[in-house]
């Protein structure tokens, strides 16, 4: 079948991208679901960092790919041995297709699935190679499995979660990676307790899903630290109780929880604001790193920072999450107004409105912008 969908075909970083178009919308042929797979007609992809990782060559992936990792949508068919989901189904998109058999599957981290990081670097999916060509008859490669910039999307059946069907597109889009990653480094990774102290470095989709999380676990203080005043203000209405700009974070932080936070929470992707999260924390303290840092940028922290200070430092990705475990638990977290997640939605594009929406992104005036890929949102 055909689709139309977003295509990087070379690495860019010159802006403003809603000049420079380093994506365009292309119609691609998109093969049929094979065994263990399923076909889903996409409702609404939200926009990450993550793609824009890819678009400025931070995160290397092969290319030409089809972009796009957070999203929702309707399952339309599904292949031979699939029993997670059936045609009709509601569906939340993962962007690790976790196998279910190796040793950390076994182990309750299928975000660390080995077979699903092989493909998801490949730019295949878990089952086999590229579904997608383009009109020169070339493969197109997936991004992370999912490729949800797209009308339709054939995906592995452990790329999908069902979800319930009253719950808005609009909403459950961010929940695949947002929130698994942010709420579930405070919940998971973290195992935050009710009274704990938490400080949140970075207030993108991914650190204020963290806010969020916090939250829900009961901590306080919950902190925010962004240089963006409006940021600020908005992790107040997700949960944060106290709020700061970089420069006077530590010395707040400090004085608020006599001698630090219990736990920090990195969401920029920095390796200087990883070392100043350990710096936040009190001894015995830990902090989370889940932002993606280009892979030749180095942290240097003092090395006594560990044994001599009793301080940690965590790396999170996928939040440690169980996907279909996480997104029902989470999503009942939104039903009881414990997540309300609709306040990060910062607009609402279609698909020829990408490369807006990633200069929205990139200059850190949006927080999560929904792209309507299908014509199916929620009034």
């Amino acid at each position: 079948m055909k689709t139309r969908a977003v295509v990087l075909r070379g690495i860019s970083t010159a802006r403003p991208y809603s000049e420079t178009r380093p994506v365009e919308v292309e119609e691609l042929e998109l093969g049929a679901p094979r065994e263990g797979e399923v076909l889903v007609r996409i409702a609404a992809a939200s926009l990450c960092h993550s793609d824009l990782s890819v678009v400025n060559g931070d995160r290397v992936r092969p290319l030409p790919m089809a972009l796009g990792h957070e999203a929702v949508g309707i399952v339309e068919e599904t292949g031979p041995g699939v029993a997670r989901v059936r045609p009709g189904d509601h569906v939340a998109l993962v962007f690790v297709p976790s196998c279910g058999f190796c040793a950390d599957c076994a182990a309750g981290r299928p975000a660390l699935c080995a077979q699903a990081a092989a493909a998801n670097g490949s730019g295949a999916l878990l089952h086999g190679p590229s579904l997608l060509t383009d009109a020169s008859g070339d493969p197109v490669h997936h991004q992370l499995g999912v490729s949800a910039f797209s009308e339709h999307a054939v995906l592995a059946q452990e790329s999908v979660v069902p979800i319930p069907r009253d719950i808005p597109f609009t909403v459950a889009s961010m929940f695949g990676c947002a929130v698994l990653t942010g709420a579930g480094a405070v919940i998971n990774t973290a195992s935050l307790r009710p009274g704990q102290s938490a400080v949140v470095y970075g207030l993108g989709g991914v650190g204020l899903a963290a806010v969020l999380g916090a939250h829900a676990a009961g901590a306080y203080p919950v902190i925010a630290v962004d240089p963006v005043p409006e940021k600020r203000e908005l992790a107040l209405q997700l949960g944060a109780t106290h709020t700061y700009a970089p420069g006077e974070a530590v010395e707040a932080i400090h004085d608020l929880t006599s001698g630090g936070a219990e736990l920090a929470v990195e969401a920029v992707g920095s390796p200087k604001v990883m070392a100043e999260c350990l710096t936040a924390v009190a001894r015995g303290g830990r902090a989370v790193s889940v932002g993606l840092p280009a892979p030749d940028r180095v942290l240097e922290v003092p090395a006594l920072t560990f044994a001599g200070e009793g301080k940690s430092l965590l790396g999170s990705y996928m939040g440690d999450a169980v996907p279909r475990r996480d997104i029902p638990r989470f999503l009942e977290l939104w039903r009881a107004g414990r997540m309300p997640v609709e306040r990060m939605h910062t607009g609402t594009l279609p698909l020829t409105g990408i490369n807006t929406a990633m200069e929205e992104l990139a200059s850190g005036r949006a927080i999560r912008q929904v792209i309507d890929t299908s014509g199916m949102l929620d009034g």
